[in-house]
Protein backbone atom coordinates (compact mmCIF):
# COMPACT_ATOMS: atom_id res chain seq x y z
CA UNK A 1 0.00 0.00 0.00
CA UNK A 2 1.83 3.54 -1.03
CA UNK A 3 1.78 6.22 1.54
CA UNK A 4 1.33 9.66 1.42
CA UNK A 5 3.55 12.13 3.09
CA UNK A 6 1.01 14.01 5.82
CA UNK A 7 -0.90 16.96 4.52
CA UNK A 8 0.62 20.25 5.04
CA UNK A 9 3.98 18.79 6.31
CA UNK A 10 6.31 21.78 7.86
CA UNK A 11 9.72 20.34 9.32
CA UNK A 12 11.63 22.46 11.54
CA UNK A 13 14.67 24.95 10.78
CA UNK A 14 17.02 22.31 12.53
CA UNK A 15 15.02 19.40 10.82
CA UNK A 16 19.01 17.75 9.83
CA UNK A 17 21.18 19.82 12.58
CA UNK A 18 24.54 18.00 13.04
CA UNK A 19 23.40 15.19 10.46
CA UNK A 20 25.78 13.95 7.71
CA UNK A 21 23.94 12.84 4.26
CA UNK A 22 25.07 11.44 1.32
CA UNK A 23 22.77 12.24 -2.30
CA UNK A 24 23.75 10.38 -5.49
CA UNK A 25 22.72 11.87 -8.74
CA UNK A 26 23.40 14.92 -6.62
CA UNK A 27 24.82 17.15 -9.74
CA UNK A 28 21.10 18.34 -10.82
CA UNK A 29 17.42 17.74 -10.77
CA UNK A 30 16.25 16.20 -7.75
CA UNK A 31 19.09 15.10 -6.65
CA UNK A 32 20.83 18.57 -6.92
CA UNK A 33 17.63 20.12 -5.39
CA UNK A 34 17.43 17.78 -2.35
CA UNK A 35 20.99 18.34 -1.69
CA UNK A 36 20.31 22.08 -1.21
CA UNK A 37 17.33 21.64 0.84
CA UNK A 38 18.75 19.25 3.14
CA UNK A 39 22.09 22.10 3.85
CA UNK A 40 19.42 24.48 4.02
CA UNK A 41 17.87 22.75 6.88
CA UNK A 42 21.41 22.01 8.66
CA UNK A 43 22.99 18.79 7.51
CA UNK A 44 26.54 18.20 5.59
CA UNK A 45 25.78 16.35 2.20
CA UNK A 46 27.66 14.42 0.48
CA UNK A 47 27.57 14.97 -3.30
CA UNK A 48 27.80 12.37 -5.42
CA UNK A 49 27.92 12.26 -9.07
CA UNK A 50 29.48 12.02 -12.49
CA UNK A 51 30.11 15.33 -13.93
CA UNK A 52 32.53 17.81 -11.13
CA UNK A 53 32.01 20.80 -13.13
CA UNK A 54 27.75 20.41 -12.37
CA UNK A 55 28.61 18.96 -8.70
CA UNK A 56 31.09 21.98 -7.93
CA UNK A 57 27.74 24.35 -9.21
CA UNK A 58 25.75 22.76 -6.54
CA UNK A 59 28.44 23.14 -3.98
CA UNK A 60 28.60 26.55 -4.65
CA UNK A 61 25.11 27.32 -4.22
CA UNK A 62 24.90 25.85 -0.66
CA UNK A 63 28.37 27.37 0.06
CA UNK A 64 26.70 30.92 -0.75
CA UNK A 65 23.99 30.49 1.27
CA UNK A 66 25.91 30.14 4.11
CA UNK A 67 24.91 26.50 4.71
CA UNK A 68 27.35 23.88 6.34
CA UNK A 69 30.13 23.19 3.98
CA UNK A 70 29.51 20.34 1.70
CA UNK A 71 32.14 17.77 0.73
CA UNK A 72 31.86 16.27 -3.35
CA UNK A 73 32.64 13.03 -4.43
CA UNK A 74 33.06 12.05 -8.14
CA UNK A 75 31.80 8.87 -9.29
CA UNK A 76 30.52 7.03 -12.32
CA UNK A 77 28.11 4.55 -10.86
CA UNK A 78 27.97 2.55 -14.28
CA UNK A 79 31.94 2.18 -14.31
CA UNK A 80 32.45 1.68 -10.57
CA UNK A 81 33.70 -1.85 -9.08
CA UNK A 82 32.75 -3.17 -6.09
CA UNK A 83 35.87 -1.88 -4.29
CA UNK A 84 35.26 2.11 -5.19
CA UNK A 85 32.04 1.53 -2.82
CA UNK A 86 34.14 0.34 0.05
CA UNK A 87 36.92 3.11 -0.73
CA UNK A 88 33.63 5.62 -0.52
CA UNK A 89 32.80 4.49 2.77
CA UNK A 90 36.20 4.28 3.81
CA UNK A 91 36.79 8.14 2.77
CA UNK A 92 33.28 9.10 4.78
CA UNK A 93 34.52 7.27 7.88
CA UNK A 94 37.67 8.99 7.92
CA UNK A 95 36.27 12.76 7.47
CA UNK A 96 32.82 12.20 8.98
CA UNK A 97 32.74 8.70 10.99
CA UNK A 98 29.52 8.51 10.73
CA UNK A 99 26.67 8.33 8.20
CA UNK A 100 23.29 9.38 9.19
CA UNK A 101 21.33 9.61 6.08
CA UNK A 102 21.53 8.36 2.48
CA UNK A 103 19.20 9.06 -0.48
CA UNK A 104 19.75 6.82 -3.64
CA UNK A 105 18.59 9.37 -6.71
CA UNK A 106 20.73 8.44 -9.11
CA UNK A 107 19.14 6.77 -12.23
CA UNK A 108 19.06 6.37 -16.01
CA UNK A 109 16.77 5.94 -18.70
CA UNK A 110 17.91 6.25 -21.96
CA UNK A 111 14.93 5.51 -24.32
CA UNK A 112 11.81 3.60 -24.08
CA UNK A 113 11.33 0.00 -25.94
CA UNK A 114 9.68 -3.76 -26.43
CA UNK A 115 11.29 -5.70 -24.57
CA UNK A 116 12.41 -7.80 -27.25
CA UNK A 117 14.42 -5.15 -29.24
CA UNK A 118 16.55 -4.63 -25.83
CA UNK A 119 20.06 -4.40 -26.74
CA UNK A 120 21.47 -6.75 -23.98
CA UNK A 121 24.33 -4.33 -23.04
CA UNK A 122 21.95 -1.45 -22.15
CA UNK A 123 19.49 -3.48 -20.18
CA UNK A 124 23.00 -4.49 -18.10
CA UNK A 125 24.11 -1.04 -17.88
CA UNK A 126 21.00 -0.12 -16.65
CA UNK A 127 20.59 -2.59 -14.08
CA UNK A 128 23.90 -1.56 -12.86
CA UNK A 129 22.90 2.09 -12.63
CA UNK A 130 19.78 1.73 -11.12
CA UNK A 131 19.76 -1.42 -9.16
CA UNK A 132 23.01 -3.13 -9.01
CA UNK A 133 24.41 0.58 -7.46
CA UNK A 134 22.19 1.54 -4.83
CA UNK A 135 22.72 -2.15 -2.86
CA UNK A 136 26.72 -2.14 -3.29
CA UNK A 137 26.24 1.83 -1.82
CA UNK A 138 24.16 0.27 0.97
CA UNK A 139 26.13 -2.63 1.64
CA UNK A 140 29.83 -0.75 2.41
CA UNK A 141 27.81 2.49 4.25
CA UNK A 142 25.70 0.03 6.55
CA UNK A 143 28.71 -0.26 9.26
CA UNK A 144 28.54 4.08 8.59
CA UNK A 145 24.76 4.00 9.19
CA UNK A 146 24.33 1.72 12.20
CA UNK A 147 26.53 4.22 13.87
CA UNK A 148 24.16 7.19 13.85
CA UNK A 149 21.86 7.24 15.95
CA UNK A 150 18.93 7.97 13.89
CA UNK A 151 19.78 6.64 9.74
CA UNK A 152 17.54 7.44 7.25
CA UNK A 153 17.99 5.28 3.76
CA UNK A 154 15.68 6.96 1.01
CA UNK A 155 15.55 4.83 -2.28
CA UNK A 156 14.01 6.23 -5.42
CA UNK A 157 10.74 4.32 -6.93
CA UNK A 158 8.39 5.16 -9.69
CA UNK A 159 5.12 4.89 -10.57
CA UNK A 160 6.11 2.54 -13.15
CA UNK A 161 7.62 0.34 -10.49
CA UNK A 162 4.48 -0.49 -8.75
CA UNK A 163 2.98 -2.21 -11.95
CA UNK A 164 4.69 -3.08 -15.25
CA UNK A 165 4.04 -1.01 -18.44
CA UNK A 166 4.78 -1.59 -21.54
CA UNK A 167 8.18 -0.26 -23.10
CA UNK A 168 9.99 0.71 -20.02
CA UNK A 169 11.70 -2.35 -19.73
CA UNK A 170 14.77 -2.22 -17.66
CA UNK A 171 13.72 0.79 -16.55
CA UNK A 172 10.46 0.05 -14.68
CA UNK A 173 12.51 -3.82 -13.78
CA UNK A 174 15.07 -1.71 -11.85
CA UNK A 175 12.54 0.82 -9.55
CA UNK A 176 10.43 -2.08 -8.97
CA UNK A 177 13.95 -4.46 -7.70
CA UNK A 178 14.75 -1.04 -5.56
CA UNK A 179 11.83 -0.99 -3.89
CA UNK A 180 12.10 -5.21 -3.22
CA UNK A 181 15.56 -4.06 -1.76
CA UNK A 182 14.55 -1.54 0.32
CA UNK A 183 11.66 -3.13 2.14
CA UNK A 184 14.38 -6.76 2.78
CA UNK A 185 16.44 -3.71 4.36
CA UNK A 186 14.01 -2.63 6.22
CA UNK A 187 13.11 -5.78 7.36
CA UNK A 188 16.10 -6.97 8.26
CA UNK A 189 17.66 -3.99 10.68
CA UNK A 190 13.94 -3.10 12.07
CA UNK A 191 15.03 -4.68 15.53
CA UNK A 192 18.86 -4.25 15.73
CA UNK A 193 19.54 -1.12 14.43
CA UNK A 194 18.02 2.55 14.26
CA UNK A 195 18.18 2.07 10.78
CA UNK A 196 15.07 3.05 8.85
CA UNK A 197 14.85 2.41 4.66
CA UNK A 198 11.86 3.89 2.65
CA UNK A 199 10.91 4.62 -1.04
CA UNK A 200 10.34 7.71 -2.38
CA UNK A 201 7.84 8.15 -5.61
CA UNK A 202 8.41 11.80 -6.85
CA UNK A 203 5.52 11.42 -9.45
CA UNK A 204 6.18 13.93 -12.45
CA UNK A 205 8.54 16.51 -11.70
CA UNK A 206 10.05 18.84 -14.32
CA UNK A 207 14.32 16.77 -14.27
CA UNK A 208 15.97 15.38 -17.48
CA UNK A 209 14.57 11.82 -17.28
CA UNK A 210 11.23 13.34 -17.33
CA UNK A 211 11.70 15.16 -20.68
CA UNK A 212 13.22 12.21 -21.90
CA UNK A 213 10.45 9.59 -21.01
CA UNK A 214 7.98 12.63 -22.56
CA UNK A 215 9.62 15.12 -25.22
CA UNK A 216 6.38 16.18 -26.56
CA UNK A 217 5.42 16.71 -22.85
CA UNK A 218 4.61 20.78 -21.76
CA UNK A 219 7.07 20.87 -18.90
CA UNK A 220 6.01 24.21 -17.76
CA UNK A 221 2.79 22.67 -16.42
CA UNK A 222 4.92 19.73 -14.13
CA UNK A 223 6.63 21.02 -10.49
CA UNK A 224 9.86 22.02 -9.91
CA UNK A 225 12.09 19.46 -7.86
CA UNK A 226 12.44 22.43 -5.05
CA UNK A 227 8.26 22.28 -5.00
CA UNK A 228 8.88 18.54 -3.75
CA UNK A 229 11.36 18.83 -1.22
CA UNK A 230 8.83 19.03 1.98
CA UNK A 231 8.39 14.90 1.26
CA UNK A 232 12.24 14.34 1.18
CA UNK A 233 12.62 16.31 4.31
CA UNK A 234 10.32 14.16 5.95
CA UNK A 235 11.46 10.93 4.84
CA UNK A 236 15.18 12.10 5.88
CA UNK A 237 14.17 13.62 8.93
CA UNK A 238 13.35 12.14 12.57
CA UNK A 239 9.52 13.27 12.28
CA UNK A 240 9.58 9.52 9.80
CA UNK A 241 10.39 7.75 12.79
CA UNK A 242 8.65 4.65 13.05
CA UNK A 243 7.76 4.01 9.12
CA UNK A 244 10.16 1.74 7.92
CA UNK A 245 9.51 -0.38 4.42
CA UNK A 246 7.15 1.80 2.90
CA UNK A 247 6.91 3.56 -0.48
CA UNK A 248 5.87 6.96 -0.08
CA UNK A 249 4.17 9.37 -2.83
CA UNK A 250 4.56 13.08 -3.29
Amino acid sequence: MLKQIPENYQPDDKLLEGRTILITGASDGIGAAAARSYAAFGATVILLGRSVKKLEKVYDQIVEADHPQPAIYPMDLEGAQSNDYYDLAKTIEQEFSVLDGLLHNAARLDTLMPLEQYDLKLWARLMQINLNAPFLLTHACLPLLKKSADASVMFTSSRVAHHGRAYWGAYGVSKAGCDNLMQILADEVENNTSIRANSIDPGAVHTRLRRQAYPGEDASLLPEPEDIMSAYLYLMGPDSKGHTGEIFTV
